[in-house]
């Protein structure tokens, strides 16, 4: 291998390579000095943008039953929709609780065993003891509904990609742009052409859950052995015979993975979709966040877990099981016994939970909200105070007092040293589109928000990831709650920040990272061990330190894992610091929740939607950027 050493550009001239960045800052830094307070964009409630989209809305509303688009293609959408929600609604509510509960157990038990259905049937009774029986019932009719659609659509589309490389890279950017889109930007389109209610929470539901059916029924089927494609082509196999004899049944495992994360992603959308009049448990969840009730959301937060668990636990193991198993005839008469005894009870117990077996703990959860709020103001306080004052206040100042065009440059530059030109101009792109979209400063709040939080996500994630990949120990413990974490819902992180640190932008900044640190540790501990043992033995034979080893051959050898751990805690940061607009955040995220709950504001919600998203593109094609380029030790040799 040729390995030539070339003159590195950045010591032409026998400059420092630092000299070169560190001139650029200065410059920057000397034109904010003389320009700060210049060509900023304040927000203005009443902008020309939002009254416009807010007269569509009252145009599209006035005309929803007159208009071809409307009256012929999606009117009939949305009948459809609300037509099978009603149908999956009455099922279950006529099949009772002693019905969901044995159908639910028998197949759990099909799927996993007497363990899974154990926890099945323990998981559908909970939703009965916590007093939420009707929510629960509601959010798995919604659920059922989209993941139905996601997967109709989903999986015909993700085996057309597997099977043609041309179709997978004309839907790659699409799915790209669906999978960072935050929740909220899904909400405002759907209800300007569907209206509120059921089917327009379904269909948002869908919509959201989709790209992972695609891309890993895509990956399921293109990871096919060629060898037995062959084999079935030269045994003289039509290509729908090769399909559903070869194709489909060697990527079961796989697909059933993506069902999992279908599902996953719906029941996160769901409780989000309760901002458009959806029903379910997210009605009892946004309803504590309205009132700053721990106690309210809590039961209906716990509801949602458990329901995301059991489903998680049955599909995970219809993936780990051998495709060539047969189940047993004792997992066949559990089963059984199981559906038949719960549809056998039916007409001798009452189909909705008793009252008297439900447990209120409202009360208790808020007097045990309180009592932290009174012991831990001390420390609490002087956390979110210090954040507020050492970082967020004067990166807000900073960004919002800076000419428009000196942030777009600064943006521009930072995204072509970083990314490579096609990805600073793509951000340049969105943020001269956020500029004219009028929510320039909100987005500047948003971006410090996130960017705080990025910070804080990254040093913690580094630290329990090098420390997972360590310690071997310390990693068995670490990764069963980081499996569970990463089944929770968004909206449940916000509980025990909003307990904490009450309705304020610090809150949204805590959820954000307990959201988004289970991630980055697994990427990060997952490129650590990906480096190769002789590479680490030859350092350390070599006498390197454990923290040489670490900062000179793990780290830089780890990069594309640590830069895509980056790229996964800011979309996931943005994601969760926009719903924290609910609990006090302000900005791009409270704007979007006014823009739901009064009529007169719709148009600044949509706004603030589309900025969100231009937003989530450009902080994702500078760090995906990043990813795709070549490490520093690598360019200075041929």
């Amino acid at each position: 291998m040729s390995s030539t050493a070339v003159p590195s550009p950045s010591r032409l001239g026998g400059l420092p390579k630092w000299a070169a960045p560190a001139g650029v800052a200065v410059l920057f830094v000397a034109a904010y000095l003389v320009f700060q307070g210049t060509g900023t964009l304040p927000h203005d409630d009443e902008a020309p943008q939002f009254l416009a989209v807010t007269e569509l809305r009252e145009w599209i509303d006035d005309h929803r039953n007159d208009n071809p688009l409307f009256l012929y293609f999606l009117n009939y959408i949305r009948l459809f929709v609300g037509s099978l929600y009603a149908l999956f609604e009455t099922v279950l509510y006529a099949l009772g609780w002693p019905g969901i509960t044995g159908v639910m157990g028998a197949l759990a038990w099909l799927a996993g065993g007497w363990r899974i259905a154990l926890l099945a049937v323990g998981g559908v009774s909970a939703f009965g003891v916590l007093g939420l029986w009707g929510s629960s019932v509601d959010t798995l009719a919604l659920v059922a509904v989209a993941v139905l659609l996601s997967l109709a659509i989903g999986i015909p589309v993700g085996v057309w990609a597997g099977l043609s490389t041309r179709v997978r890279r004309t839907i790659t950017p699409v799915l790209d742009v669906m999978q960072i889109m935050p929740t909220f930007a899904y909400l405002a389109p759907l209800a300007l052409f569907f209206h509120i209610g059921a089917p327009a929470g379904a269909i948002a539901t869908m919509i959201y859950s989709i790209p992972p059916a695609i891309r890993i029924t895509a990956l399921a089927i293109s990871e096919v052995s060629p060898t037995a494609v062959e084999a079935s082509a030269s045994l003289g196999a039509t290509r729908r015979q090769t399909l559903f004899k070869v194709y489909l049944p060697l990527a079961r495992s796989t697909m059933a993975l993506a069902i999992n994360q279908t599902i996953m992603m719906a029941l996160s959308m769901v409780v989000i979709a309760n901002l458009i009049s959806a029903p379910g448990l997210g009605g009892d969840i946004i309803r504590g966040l309205s009132r700053a009730q721990v106690g309210i959301m809590l039961p209906a937060g716990i509801a949602v877990v458990i329901m995301a668990v059991v489903l998680d636990r049955m599909m995970m193991a219809v993936a780990r099981r051998d495709p060539h198993a047969r189940l047993g005839r004792a997992d066949l008469a559990g089963a059984g016994v199981l559906a038949v005894a719960g549809l056998a009870l039916i007409p001798v117990l009452p189909r909705v939970w008793p009252e008297n077996l439900t447990v209120n703990l409202v009360a208790e959860v808020n007097d045990a909200v309180r009592w932290a709020e009174d012991n831990w103001f001390t420390v609490t306080s002087w956390i979110k105070d210090t954040t507020s004052h050492l970082l967020l206040n004067p990166l807000e100042s900073l960004l919002t007092s800076a000419p428009w065009w000196l942030v777009a440059l600064a943006v521009l530059t930072v995204a072509w040293w970083v990314s490579g030109v096609r990805p600073a101009l793509t951000a340049l792109a969105c943020l001269l589109a956020i500029a004219l979209l009028g929510v320039w400063e909100h987005t500047m709040q948003t971006m410090t928000t996130v960017a705080v939080a990025v910070l804080v996500t990254l040093v913690i994630g580094l630290l329990l990831g090098v420390a997972a990949a360590r310690s071997p120990r310390y990693s068995a413990v670490q990764r069963p709650l980081l499996d569970a974490a990463q089944t929770m819902p968004a909206f449940v992180y916000l509980l025990p920040a909003l307990a904490l640190f009450e309705t304020t932008r610090f809150t949204a900044i805590f959820a954000s990272v307990i959201y988004a640190v289970p991630p980055v540790v697994r990427l990060v501990e997952d490129g650590i061990k990906g480096v190769p043992a002789t590479v680490v033995e030859a350092a350390v034979s070599a006498g390197s330190t454990p923290g040489q080893l670490l900062w000179k051959v793990q780290l830089p050898m780890a990069r594309r894992a640590i830069l895509l751990a980056a790229n996964q805690g800011i979309v996931m940061t943005l994601a969760m610091v926009v719903v924290g607009g609910l609990v006090g955040a302000g900005a791009l995220g409270y704007d979007v929740v006014s823009g739901f709950s009064q009529r007169t504001d719709f148009g600044m919600g949509f706004v603030a939607g589309v900025a969100t998203v231009l937003l989530g593109v450009m902080l994702d094609r500078i760090t995906q950027g990043a990813d795709r380029r070549p490490s520093p030790r690598k360019r200075k040799f041929t």
